[in-house]
């Protein structure tokens, strides 16, 4: 399926083998700039495996990953077993370099700093736009003093969109579970990216806690700019606010489509929806 936005990234062929283990098998599609999308599945199905694959935490036993940045350049991850690579230039780019061009994420398992205070674990996120040079810092010229500003100013928008600016003194580790999810996002928002992965954003959050979620998401593609790939077991999160959605089974993809059409897909129900779906009718 195309989308109006322009072709952020391509996924052609993806596979990952662990030893004898095939997690990933053939995964391939096209996201588009803007578009929301979701990566559904049962437990083990090789959802985590494939973002690790596009967060460059794993390189792809085979297949391709391309990447465009905001300049338009395009980055691409080549897996060993591939012999012709479609794009020129493949190469294996660590997960800081996919970050500084664009592309972040949040982990299953909360990663949060939890021994810092929640504004530095955002602040952290935001070294990577500093614009000082290293004297700057070194003699603490007026450059640095406007830099710190600046963090400064955008870590409190950021908590406070998230609204738990009123906690930025606190440890992480002490906030609420649904608080921490929020500040993960938000720390990864701080990377400036256009790509955000979320992996399980409503993961312990409650109901009135996942259907803010759905509207904070909703409005921070819009107000980011960002193309959103997220992998959820909620399925009213996912069919809400979904444009479209991928389903994976034993590491390959058995169904893509509208949300409409995956719920009444005969194979998705079979594999992962199951009494669900009718309730969703």
């Amino acid at each position: 399926m195309s989308s109006s936005g322009e072709l952020l990234l391509r996924v052609s062929d993806i596979s990952m083998v662990f030893g004898g283990l095939r997690a990933v098998s053939d995964f391939s599609c096209d996201l588009f700039q803007g578009e929301l999308v979701g990566l559904i599945g049962p437990n083990g199905a090789g959802k985590t495996t494939v973002f690790n694959m596009l967060s460059g935490l794993y390189t792809p036993s085979s297949g391709e990953i391309a990447f465009w940045d905001r300049q338009r350049r395009v980055h691409v991850v080549g897996g060993g077993e591939q012999k012709q690579p479609r794009l020129t230039g493949a190469r294996r780019l660590s997960p800081a370099q996919l970050n500084r061009i664009g592309v972040a994420r949040t982990f299953q398992n909360i990663r949060l700093f939890s021994t810092l205070t929640v504004e530095d674990n955002v602040r952290i996120a935001l070294h990577a736009g500093r614009m000082e040079k290293p004297w700057d810092v070194l003699f603490r010229l007026p450059r640095f003093y406007a830099d710190e500003m600046r963090m400064i100013e955008q870590t409190g928008e950021l908590l406070d969109l998230f609204k738990i600016g009123h906690k930025k003194h606190e440890l992480a580790r002490n906030l609420p579970y649904g608080e921490q999810r929020k500040l993960e996002i938000a720390r990864a928002l701080a990377a400036n990216p256009i790509l955000l992965l979320l992996d399980e954003p409503a993961a312990g959050m409650n109901p009135q806690e996942t259907g803010e979620l759905m509207k904070l998401i909703s409005f921070i593609r819009k107000e980011f700019h960002l193309t959103i790939l997220l992998i959820e077991h909620d399925m009213h999160l996912v069919m809400g606010i979904c444009e479209r959605i991928l389903v994976l089974d034993y590491g390959r993809i058995i169904a893509a489509g509208l949300p409409e059409a995956i719920r009444k897909d005969p194979a998705v129900v079979k594999a992962y929806l199951g009494e669900e779906a009718a309730i969703m009718e």
